[in-house]
């Protein structure tokens, strides 16, 4: 048996003609895009690294002065680039160690690397390329889960071991916490605002109401 590759589910999904999945519309990607904009206007963001943009379904509802999207998806990115021109878009695999953001965003993704590898790859990209804040929207708990590309992971004791420079200033609660009788309307994701120990100082954290 192959071992499993989250790269190649996404392509492979996104190539057929897949999306992003239940959370990139409705009521979910409503909460989100209120969290990230209310984010950005508030703390005076200037320019934003998306690590794991997909299909853009979320894009198409932010409101960011500057953005970078990235993806492992091929198919993804050529989509997106068609369809927001005015933004830029990168391979995972070609960001340049040299490019970084005020604000690094990583929505609906940590609980898709099911690799070790791939996860602390990406774990690293994520803080490495920030210079202020990381925003993570994910579940935050070791546990199984039915679907190959799910894996979830208490990411947070990752951030800490791993990257102490950063501190967790605050975690904000999904509006609407999963529901097994609807999984495309609730999610097991809420948001972490992590940011370096000195940005403190005037940080405003939007409210999910």
């Amino acid at each position: 048996m192959n071992a499993f590759s989250s790269g190649e589910y996404w392509e492979k999904r996104y190539r057929a003609g897949g999306h992003s999945g239940g959370g990139s519309h409705g009521n979910l990607a409503t909460f989100k895009a209120g969290i990230i904009n209310g984010f950005v206007a508030d703390n005076a963001i200037a320019d934003v690294l998306d690590l794991g943009c997909g299909d853009g379904r979320l894009l198409s509802m932010l409101q960011v002065p500057g953005y970078i999207g990235a993806d492992v998806s091929a198919t993804a990115l050529a989509s997106c680039a068609e369809r927001f021109p005015r933004h830029r878009f990168v391979a995972f695999s070609a960001l340049d160690a040299a490019m970084r953001t005020d604000l690094v965003l990583s929505i609906d993704v940590i609980f898709h690397l099911v690799e070790d590898a791939v996860f602390a790859r990406y774990m690293h990209a994520l803080f490495a390329h920030a210079k202020r804040f990381v925003l993570v929207y994910s579940s935050n708990a070791d546990r199984d889960w039915s679907s190959p590309h799910v894996r979830h992971r208490r990411f947070t004791s990752y951030v800490a071991d791993c990257r102490p420079e950063w501190r967790l200033f605050a975690h904000v609660p999904n509006l609407y916490p999963y529901d097994p009788e609807r999984p495309d309307e609730t999610s097991f994701a809420d948001f972490f605002v992590y940011g370096r120990h000195d940005a403190a100082c005037g940080l405003r954290i939007p409210s999910p109401a």
